[in-house]
């Protein structure tokens, strides 16, 4: 059933804002480049008529996925996507945790090659050592 010309607008979701704004990033025709700041939370909130809350949702959720980061105080901004995740301010923990994780796994990874490079070096030829 369609609405009639005059009929309310439905209030978006946060699901439904985070998509736009996912679009308006990272899409063909994207409005946004990496850097840029997204429109205040509470200007955008009253513009659509919705709660804050339901803004800072979906900009969580859109920092939740390493679109955009959030600095307390300065606003909301699109991430540079050459930047390793999890290294800037206002990071989402989330990434910042498993960048830390992802470090740790990289140095043990670091490790073992070479304690394999010393084995493979003590076995020279390639033939078994002697029982």
């Amino acid at each position: 059933m369609e609405q009639s010309p005059e009929a309310p607008k439905q209030t978006p979701t946060a699901k439904e804002i985070a998509a736009e704004f996912r679009e308006k990033i990272t899409g063909p025709n994207r409005e946004y480049d990496p850097g840029d700041q997204l429109p205040a939370a509470r200007k955008l909130a009253k513009d659509l008529g919705v709660q804050l809350m339901t803004v800072q949702s979906a900009y969580g959720q859109l920092r939740d996925e390493g679109l955009v980061l959030t600095q307390q105080g300065r606003g909301t901004f699109v991430r540079d996507p050459s930047m390793p995740l999890g290294t800037e301010p206002g990071s989402s923990p989330a990434f910042t945790a498993l960048a830390a994780e992802l470090s740790s796994i990289h140095d043990a990874l670091h490790l073992l090659g070479e304690r394999l490079d010393r084995l493979e070096q003590l076995v020279g030829d390639g033939t078994p050592p002697a029982p």
